[in-house]
């Protein structure tokens, strides 16, 4: 069984733009959901707060000064968007150019079965026989898509305005101003507060507002750090404001919710996976947040990853008919297969299913449900899920499944309270 696991908590991330200076042994790079310090909305080392245990910790970070950016080495916290040729595509302060399709700091190469998996990498998604998919890329094409969706539904079209801000605010006058966090969180989505500035200058016919990230997805915050400082048109920055952070506050409850649980699971070999339960047309985007929480994507949609429930086996006549259907349709595409009893699961260990969602299962049943499965010799993985919660989650982790579901992480997270403040 290959299935990755967890982490380290106490390490620092290099390259990670809220680490202070300090001893880089064992530091995990670019890892962007490492636990850093306590769970429970402790912050240590976010650019505003004291430095405190920060081992592992590495330059770069964005407690220096954020000013002019000339020279400003691309993909560093305090680059600003805006002349940055040669930045790496999808870094988090990096222009929103032509970057579809780039996966910095990430292996190309598509991992298909066990071997050559990537150990817990931040976005795998987890196929039949825990083979992940690294693919640290946000999704630009998404976001985009949304962003000019959420200006549309707020200006009543693409040539509509907002009436109040045409009204008072000239269209030549300028201001700074910051996204700031209110409360102790985890970001996620920053590249969003550029997308949605950029798209409003375009429908203005402005120049771009200059974004300069300080904060980086997966990072944790505290309340008043800032996440990014913007300069630019007063016009573009306050039309944007609403919508670049409904955005990113959603994302960022998310990425929030999710380090709870990945906190939580830390060190028990268990990994916490989200599900299809998302909001319509923003998949890809929280599925991102997961990513960045310190979670993992355990399938995108019905068509990368074959999951048999209970109404495929009653409309097939049995799990093993159902299964032997799915792969004689489709036999390269990973099967998932829900059980509900110890039964269940043998039965479909010997139909030949080798990832089973265990639902609604009590830890005891769970645990030998486990222990049977394990004895059958097969390199089969193993999934809690069902109604699950924090209080319990240590237990059901404790029974030996490799993952746990959790619906919540996409339909139920609260938003992380963002603002944006003009400066004077």
């Amino acid at each position: 069984m290959s299935s990755p696991s967890p982490s380290p908590s106490p390490s620092s991330v290099p390259n990670s733009p809220n680490s202070s200076v300090g001893d880089t042994e064992g530091a995990v790079p670019n890892s962007p959901n490492s636990s850093v310090g306590d769970t429970e909305g402790a912050v240590p080392n976010s650019p505003n707060s004291s430095v405190g245990d920060t081992e592992g910790a590495v330059p770069n970070s964005p407690n220096s000064s954020v000013g002019d950016t000339e020279g400003a080495v691309p993909n560093s916290p305090n680059s600003s968007v805006g002349d940055t040729e040669g930045a790496v595509p999808n870094s988090p302060n990096s222009s929103v150019g032509d970057t579809e399709g780039a996966v910095p700091n990430s292996p190309n190469s598509s991992v298909g079965d066990t071997e050559g998996a990537v150990p817990n990498p931040p976005n795998s998604s987890v196929g039949d026989a825990g083979g992940s998919v690294a693919d640290l890329a946000f999704p630009v094409d998404d976001a985009r898509r949304v962003v000019t969706g959420a200006l549309d539904e707020d200006l009543g079209g693409t040539e509509g305005v907002d009436v109040t801000t045409m009204a008072t605010i000239p269209a030549s006058q300028q201001t700074r101003a910051a996204v700031v966090a209110r409360e102790d969180g985890v970001v996620a989505g920053v590249e969003v507060i550029a997308l949605t500035l950029a798209e409003v200058a375009e429908r203005l016919g402005a120049e771009p507002v200059s974004v300069t990230s300080v904060i980086a997805d997966g990072t944790r915050v505290a309340r008043g750090d800032v996440v990014a400082e913007l300069s630019g048109s007063t016009q573009v920055t306050l039309i944007a404001e609403r919508t670049l952070l409904n955005i990113i506050s959603r994302l960022s409850g998310i990425a929030t919710h999710t380090r709870r649980w990945a906190d939580v699971l830390d060190g028990s070999g268990a990994m916490v996976l989200d599900t299809r339960k998302t909001t319509p047309g923003l998949r890809a985007l929280e599925k991102f947040a997961v990513r960045a929480g310190g979670g993992t994507n355990k399938r995108m949609g019905l068509h990368d990853v074959a999951m048999i429930k209970d109404n495929h086996k009653l409309a097939a006549g049995s799990l093993a008919a159902a299964y032997a259907a799915v792969r004689e349709a489709f036999p390269e595409v990973p099967v998932q297969v829900e059980v509900t009893t110890t039964e269940e699961a043998l039965e479909s260990v010997t139909a030949g299913a080798r990832f089973l969602l265990c639902d609604n299962m009590s830890t005891d049943l769970l645990r030998s449900t486990v222990e049977a499965v394990r004895a059958t010799g097969e390199s089969v993985e193993l999934e809690a899920t069902g109604g699950l919660t924090l209080d319990v989650a240590a237990d059901y982790a404790a029974t030996g499944v490799d993952y746990l579901s959790v619906g919540g992480l996409t339909h139920s997270s609260p938003i992380l309270d963002l603002a944006l403040d003009l400066r004077p």
